[in-house]
C-alpha cells in the first residue's frame, strides 16, 4: 500500500529528473543563447531575396572611389605610401569604407520593424535583448561579405596585388564581420535614441563621412595633422582597415599590430551589444 507523501515534499525522483527535464547547464545555455542569435540572424538575411538589388546598389559607391579616385590619385603620387602602390593601400580602405556604408544605416529597419509591431513581437519573447541585438549584428555582416566580393573583383581588375591564402581570407572575413556587427549595433543604439526616421538619416549621414575621413582609409596616419592622429587612433575603423592592409594584400603590413586590431573590435563591439540589449526596449517608448 502506497503511503502518502508528506505535503510540501516533491515526487519520488523529481529532483534527479529536475536537471534533465529543464536542460539547463552552461553549456546548454550557450548553445540556446547562438540558437537564438542565428535565428534572428537568418531572419533578417532572408529579407535579402525580397530585395536584392539593395546590395548592389551600394556597391557603386566603392567601385567609383576605386575607378576614379584611386586611379586618379595613383597617378598623381601625391600621398606616400611607402612600398605599396596607391591603389593596393586604397583597396582595404575602400573595402572597409562600404562595410561601415552598409552597417551605419541598418538601425533604419529597426524603426519600420518598431512601426510594424514586429518589435513588440521580439520583445514579449523570451529571447534575451542581446540576442536579438548581436542576431541583427551578424546578419549586417552577412550583407558585407556581398560588398567584399565586390571589391575584391574591381581591385583584381585594376591589377591589385591580393594575398589569396586561404587563413588571410578567413581573417579578411572575419574582419569584414566584426566591422559590420560594430558599425551596425551603434546604428541601431543612434535609432533607439533619436526613434524617427528623419533624425536617424540626418545622424547617420553625419556620421559616415567624419568616420571614414578621420581614419587611415584612404592616406596613412602618418601624414594627419597632431590631432587629427589622435582621433584616428579611437575610431574603430581606422583598426579594421589596418588589419585588412595586413590580410588583403600580398605583402601587406599592419601598422598597429593585428592582434591589437582584432582585439579593439571585438571588445568594441561587445561592448556596444551590451549597451544594445539595454537600450533596445527603449525603441518603443
Amino acid at each position: 500500500m502506497l503511503k502518502p507523501r508528506p505535503r510540501g515534499e516533491p515526487p519520488t525522483g523529481s529532483a534527479e529528473r529536475a536537471p534533465l527535464r529543464r536542460g539547463q547547464g552552461p553549456v546548454a545555455s550557450v548553445a540556446s543563447y547562438c540558437g537564438k542569435v542565428l535565428a534572428i540572424a537568418g531572419m533578417e538575411v532572408r529579407k535579402l531575396r525580397h530585395d536584392p538589388t539593395e546590395l548592389l546598389t551600394r556597391a557603386i559607391q566603392p567601385m567609383l572611389w576605386l575607378l576614379v579616385f584611386g586611379v586618379v590619385f595613383a597617378r598623381t603620387r601625391a600621398i606616400p605610401t611607402g612600398t605599396l602602390g596607391y591603389l593596393d593601400f586604397l583597396a582595404p580602405g575602400i573595402l572597409a569604407q562600404s562595410v561601415l556604408f552598409v552597417a551605419i544605416f541598418y538601425g533604419i529597419s529597426i524603426i519600420w520593424e518598431r512601426d510594424l509591431g514586429i518589435v513588440h513581437k521580439f520583445l514579449v519573447s523570451p529571447t534575451p535583448r542581446t540576442a536579438l541585438v548581436l542576431g541583427k549584428a551578424v546578419s549586417a555582416g552577412v550583407r558585407a561579405l556581398s560588398q567584399a566580393m565586390i571589391v575584391y573583383a574591381v581591385a583584381v581588375v585594376l591589377g591589385v596585388r591580393m594575398n589569396w591564402n586561404a587563413s588571410a581570407l578567413g581573417g579578411v572575413i572575419v574582419l569584414v564581420m566584426l566591422g559590420a556587427a560594430l558599425f551596425s549595433t551603434f546604428s541601431l543604439i543612434i535609432a533607439c535614441i533619436v526613434k524617427t526616421r528623419e533624425r536617424f538619416m540626418g545622424i547617420g549621414q553625419v556620421l559616415t563621412m567624419p568616420l571614414f575621413f578621420a581614419s587611415n582609409a584612404i592616406y596613412p596616419i602618418d601624414i594627419m595633422p597632431d590631432w587629427l592622429k589622435w582621433i584616428a587612433h579611437v575610431n574603430p575603423l581606422t583598426y579594421e582597415v589596418d588589419g585588412l592592409r595586413a590580410l588583403m594584400l600580398a605583402g601587406g603590413s599592419s601598422a598597429l599590430g593585428l592582434p591589437v586590431d582584432l582585439s579593439v573590435l571585438a571588445t568594441t563591439l561587445t561592448a556596444l551589444v551590451l549597451v544594445g540589449g539595454w537600450i533596445y526596449p527603449r525603441i518603443v517608448i
